[in-house]
């Protein structure tokens, strides 16, 4: 149908304003009138989708509400989009299937919140492997925690995959994990993952991932895992998610109750997360060189807020906020080869004088500990019940600087390590305010092998002690 509009001009050819406006309603109201009629010509069955160019799922029968399990016409959906190169889009509704595969170039997209996929049992929910361009989007995927096979390690995994996109999902329910990708490139984006009985992400082997504007709650073991079965370059990215309340339900010392693990993972960044209530880390750093961990904040951690661990070589941690913690920041492992390190800028405070499980760390109370070819520059540490920073641990101390730091409220200010064998430390440019017990004191292992060092020029050697200033209050 076409519809001609004609419209009186004056002599100079412009339109009157109020002329135009009615003009163009009377054309919006004939408009919305024609394609109301278009529509009713259709046949009953046709679907349309917002979504331009999709395949609606439910015109190949497969439609929200339904109680039956509709695994098979789904996997026909999947294929038929990834075949004709469509968006395959879900109507909100639930939807009951297991054991899909994933093929190349498939998209799936619902309403956020609105389209939920559960989970019908007897295997796996989501599966890919080796395949490139997956996309999944606006969908809640609910492993309604029904077993998964032995073979399956969450309801979302991924074997091998190049440009894989999750984003706007809701990740809830699983038995497992909630998503696992293996040697997999692409990210997972603005998606909250809850509820997971192990971890909520695991990637393993990354070809170059981002990690970024989660959201991660309430999981039994760990928050984002990014692990490589070797060590090697991983380049993953950690950033502007929002992980809580991670246990450690599998219990042990560390490997489990984490926000963000990263192990044998080189050239990662964890950056501008916001971290609360984990039973042991924040950040836990196992064995990774040239990482940073940088603009974090961190509060209400059972162990370590931030750990670098272990054979490392290159690590920078730098403007954090640490609240609340049994220790603030460590950067050690010396003795299994960790060294080379940057702690700048943190703040860090109330640090207690127990974990909240059994670890193996024989004090808690601590801001800052490091060991080996490290500078520990710029910092605030407030209310530990130990120490502001320590130096070195029996042995294993060398190449440390400690400069332009404050400490407030401790009952040591610095405490470094002047057993036989230890390298060289600096400690100079500090300021010391309520350390009862020294501003700067020697120590062997746990014991006291010195007074306060800023009050005397006895400094065992190889040591520097210099220009601190100590205040009482």
């Amino acid at each position: 149908m076409v519809v001609a509009l004609t419209v009186g001009m004056s002599n100079n050819h412009s339109l009157p304003r109020r002329g135009f406006l009615a003009g163009a309603a009377s054309l919006a109201g004939l408009g919305a009138a024609t394609t109301a009629q278009a529509k009713a010509a259709l046949p009953s069955d046709f679907i349309f989708s917002d979504l331009r160019g999709s395949l609606n799922a439910s015109t190949i029968g497969v439609r929200p509400g339904v109680l039956d399990n509709q695994s098979a016409l789904f996997q026909e959906a999947v294929d038929a989009a990834a075949t004709h190169g469509q968006p395959l889009f879900l109507e909100a509704g639930d939807y009951l299937v297991s054991n899909i595969d994933l093929r190349s170039g498939v998209t799936i997209v619902g309403v956020p919140g609105r389209t939920r996929i559960r989970y019908a049992g007897d295997g796996h929910l989501f599966f890919a492997s080796g395949v490139t361009d997956v996309r999944l989007q606006g969908l809640v995927i609910d492993g309604a925690n029904r077993l998964l096979a032995d073979y399956a390690p969450a309801i979302i995994h991924i074997s091998t995959g190049a440009n894989i996109a999750i984003e706007d999902c809701s990740i809830l329910g699983s038995i497992k994990d909630g998503i696992v990708l293996d040697r997999v490139s692409g990210r997972v984006e603005r998606t909250t993952i809850s509820g997971a009985r192990s971890a909520a992400l695991v990637s393993n082997e990354a070809e170059g991932l981002a990690i970024r504007n989660n959201v991660v709650a309430d999981c039994a073991d760990n928050g984002i895992l990014v692990h490589r079965w070797q060590n090697g370059r991983d380049g993953t990215l950690v950033t502007g998610n929002r992980i809580s309340r991670i246990r450690a339900a599998s219990g042990g010392t560390g490997p489990f109750g984490n926000a963000i693990n990263f192990f044998r993972a080189d050239d990662v960044i964890a950056t501008g997360n916001i971290i609360d209530d984990c039973d042991f880390s924040a950040i836990r750093c196992n064995a990774c060189s040239n990482v940073q961990v940088s603009n974090n904040t961190c509060t209400n951690l059972g162990e370590v807020a931030v750990f670098v661990e272990f054979s490392f070589q290159g690590a920078v941690v730098s403007n954090n906020i640490v609240d609340g913690a049994a220790r603030g920041i460590s950067v050690t492992n010396f003795n299994d080869g960790g060294r080379l390190g940057v702690v700048q800028g943190n703040l860090i405070r109330n640090l207690v004088s127990a974990a909240r499980l059994p670890t193996d760390d024989p004090v808690q109370g601590i801001g800052i500990g490091v060991e080996a070819d490290t500078t520990v520059i710029g910092n605030v540490v407030e209310d530990a019940t130990y120490a502001g920073i320590t130096v070195g641990w029996g042995p294993y101390l060398r190449n440390v600087i400690a400069s332009q730091n404050i400490v407030r409220r401790a009952p040591m200010g610095v405490a470094v390590s002047v057993v036989d064998g230890v390298g060289q430390a600096v400690v100079s440019d500090n300021m010391f305010s309520g350390t009862p017990d020294g501003a700067v004191v020697g120590m062997r292992w746990l014991d006291r092998a010195t007074g306060d060092l800023t009050q005397t020029r006895d400094v065992p050697a190889p040591l520097t002690v210099e220009r601190n200033r100590s205040l009482g209050v």
